[in-house]
């Protein structure tokens, strides 16, 4: 079946051309949408959407990623990811209150809106603890903070700055994990692959320099990554967990993946086993659609 394929995107990175490349070698029509040049009625879908199958989100900024993924399902065209999805992952609060719902082991988190309140949370979570933006990626604008008068500092320069967002004060305990976190890309909760990330570095973000190596998820972190994604509404999803004395704990789960460079870690096809089941989606969905139009 010959599938007509939107890319949502505002840059082609390395990520995007493995997707298309996979695409294209299957004879899949691809529609890319460079959400910088589109405009969305609210009434009728573009008359360039009409015949896609469906669309996959690749959007950099969090923004477009959530209104455009709202045009296309009132559009009625499958998205990957979902904006249920995207909703939730893009929002480190939302994210983890559906992980605790969800009873998912997750780092011990506090929210605050006043500088005063946020130092007291820093203070019941005592030194080290981290503060994180509530939207954001890569590990930009993360803070370990060591003492109270970091804390004073960071807390007084995030409360000058514009975005009401800096006055979200997402606040939380700081793991000890063994100088490496996890990265897990998986399909409505089955993984694909996985590696972790090493750094001497406190972040060990594969986008801050990490070094990575191959990860076989064992059956608990199966079961973690499974409910993960389960708790944000299935999809496309990097699932990041870190190792304690007490078991695997989820710190986040990512809507918009990035997987260059697990495909440089691991020997699994990760842009073919995508495209595989983003196959199996578009196909469910006609088929959802045929037999709407047969019973209506």
């Amino acid at each position: 079946m010959t599938l007509q394929v939107g890319i949502l995107y505002s840059r082609i990175r390395k990520d995007e051309k493995l997707l298309l490349n996979e695409l294209r070698e299957r004879d899949h029509e691809i529609e890319k949408i460079d959400v910088r040049k589109q405009t969305f009625d609210i009434s009728e879908a573009p008359e360039e959407f009409a015949d896609l199958d469906i669309v996959v989100d690749r959007c950099l900024a969090t923004s477009r990623s959530l209104y455009a993924t709202q045009f296309f399902e009132a559009y009625g065209i499958p998205v990957i990811n979902s904006h249920e999805t995207a909703d939730i992952c893009a929002d480190k609060v939302k994210n983890s209150l559906a992980l605790e719902k969800a009873g998912v082991p997750t780092p011990a988190t506090k929210v605050a809106f006043t500088k005063e309140t946020a130092m007291e949370a820093i203070e019941e979570f005592g030194y080290p603890c981290v503060l994180k933006p509530v939207v954001g990626s890569w590990g930009r604008l993360m803070a370990k903070i060591d003492s109270k008068d970091a804390a004073e500092a960071i807390l007084e320069h995030k409360a000058t700055l514009g975005h009401y967002e800096h006055k979200v004060f997402y606040v939380q305990e700081f793991v000890e994990k063994p100088g490496r976190d996890i990265r897990v890309l998986a399909t409505d909760g089955e993984p694909i692959a996985g590696m972790v990330r090493s750094s001497d570095h406190w972040i060990t973000n594969a986008a801050k320099g990490a070094e990575t190596d191959v990860f076989e998820p064992d059956e608990e972190a199966k079961e973690l990554v499974q409910k993960a994604s389960d708790a944000v509404g299935g999809g496309l999803l990097g699932i990041d967990l870190m190792e304690t004395e007490d078991g695997y704990t989820v710190h986040e789960v990512n809507h918009t993946v990035e997987f260059k460079a697990l495909d440089g870690a691991v020997e699994t096809d990760v842009a073919g086993t995508v495209v595989d089941w983003l196959e199996s989606k578009a196909e469910a969905a006609t088929e959802d659609k045929d037999e709407l139009e047969v019973s209506a």
